[in-house]
């Protein structure tokens, strides 16, 4: 049985739940996506990595600014301004020094 740990329509003033307890709660929840991000940042790297490594072996140049287009609008799209800069971040983080 699951327990649900936002408030429900039947909570009353007299037994409200405790907001430092929830506020734990929702931090332990940002702790967990922090850890599955980093987690999915570190793969992202390595398969970045890994493109640029084949690129140059084969004769070509370590990144694609077509394919970087891509990946920025992706990201603008999805999460506005700040996020074309998440997506610059991710890209500078996996190619290395240009």
């Amino acid at each position: 049985m699951s327990t649900t740990l936002t408030p429900t329509a039947d909570t009353t003033a007299d037994s409200p739940a405790d907001p430092a307890d929830r506020i734990g709660e929702l931090r332990g929840e940002i702790d967990s996506c922090d850890a599955a991000i980093i987690e999915l940042v570190q793969r992202r790297l390595a398969i970045s990595r890994e493109i640029g490594v084949l690129r140059t072996a084969t004769g070509g140049t370590r990144l694609s600014l077509s394919r970087e287009q891509q990946v920025l609008s992706r990201f603008r799209d999805a999460l506005g301004p700040d996020g074309a800069a998440l997506g610059m971040m991710l890209l500078r983080q996996g190619r290395g020094r240009l």
